[in-house]
């Protein structure tokens, strides 16, 4: 049927579509890869090894048999995977695949759109499938990404003291079908020091940046980035991910809409949040926060939760977090930031907290 390189532009539109099969080694993939792609390894993590050092210490030649040792004895293993992996994908798109329809098409890319990525594409071109390839590679989608974050955007940030429902109400407007990206899903914490509770783990930085990258694009188009952007005020390290610098500097002079709700109310919230995780859970996590918790409230604070008195010990916490939040909301912003909107509210109710949202900021 045919080979096509393809653009990254091309790729990623026809990706909408159909598989992506990235055929770099699973440690490669499991690192970070284009969003949605499937994992589909034309060699192990020990065979990537043996070909690569096979091509710098002897010759390409070498490379390429040693490759063919391990392509050659896996070729029909790897069809009949290949024919599970694209059946899967349609079947999940609501669409049957056969040879014969126009819809059995996949992509495949490896690290620079290579002698792996051609290798595969050979294949699965023999034996039926409509293959597209792409020029450059992986490295290329990188390059992409990086570029995503040099363009100037307008956000509107969603500012709240801890227990403010804040990712709640990000969630909602996705939901309204409004442009909101929620930063602490893609990089699956919650923002503190408690954020990994109940939480999968972390994506690498390079992972974050490329689902991070993804979702600004769906907002944007090569001409036009003006589109606002509802995000949660968040520090620049999520966890152990941070917020690429330049986004991260239009995050601080975007305007500020900031939920100001009782602190009783929020308590209640902060409860209802964590309040189901072990006291053991919660005490390592208030041990890695002691130094600047201060070492009576850290005792008062685990001395309240072996009590199991929770609502005493989150009290402690949440004053600690309400002066960090408070003193970082006005000493990071710069002079030339726009204003901060107060929204005075009653409760932490996401429906209702959305309209005050939408009523004020349009």
């Amino acid at each position: 049927m045919g080979i096509t390189r393809l653009s990254l532009i091309d790729f990623l539109q026809l990706s909408q579509s159909h598989p992506v099969l990235d055929v770099r080694s699973p440690a490669e993939y499991l690192h970070a890869h284009i969003p949605g792609a499937l994992s589909f390894p034309l060699f192990s993590d020990e065979e990537r090894k043996i070909v690569g050092t096979a091509y710098k210490q002897e010759s390409k030649q070498v490379a390429i048999k040693w490759g063919l040792k391990f392509f050659g004895a896996r070729m029909v293993e790897m069809v009949e995977e290949a024919e599970k992996i694209i059946g899967q994908y349609y079947e999940n798109a609501g669409t049957a695949i056969t040879t014969e329809k126009p819809n059995n098409i996949v992509l495949v890319h490896c690290w620079r759109g290579g002698m792996r990525s051609a290798g595969v594409a050979w294949l699965l071109d023999l034996y039926g499938w409509k293959v597209y390839t792409l020029a450059g590679g992986y490295k290329v989608y990188r390059n992409h990404v990086l570029q995503q974050f040099s363009k100037t955007y307008s956000f509107r940030m969603l500012g709240g003291c801890t227990g403010s429902g804040k990712t709640g109400i990000i969630q909602k407007l996705q939901q309204k079908g409004l442009p909101a990206i929620d930063l602490e899903k893609i990089a699956s914490h919650k923002g503190s020091a408690f954020g990994n509770l109940g939480m999968p783990p972390q994506p690498s930085q390079e992972m974050f940046e490329n689902l991070l990258a993804k979702e600004l694009e769906s907002f944007t188009s090569s001409t036009e980035t003006t589109i606002p952007i509802w995000l949660e005020d968040e520090s620049q390290r999520i966890g152990n991910i941070n917020i690429p610098g330049n986004i991260f500097l239009q995050m601080r002079s975007s305007p500020l809409y900031f939920l100001d709700i009782p602190f009783e109310e929020r308590l209640q919230q902060i409860i209802k949040d964590y309040g189901s995780f072990s006291a053991e859970q919660i005490i390592a996590t208030i041990e890695r926060i002691k130094k600047r918790l201060g070492g009576l409230e850290t005792q008062q604070a685990i001395q309240h939760m072996e009590q199991q008195s929770q609502e005493a010990c989150f009290r402690i916490l949440l004053k600690y977090y309400d002066k960090y939040y408070l003193g970082s909301l006005h000493n990071l912003r710069p002079a030339t930031a726009a204003a901060i909107t107060q929204i005075p509210v009653k409760t932490v109710d996401v429906e209702g907290n959305v309209a005050n949202l939408l009523a004020i900021a349009g």
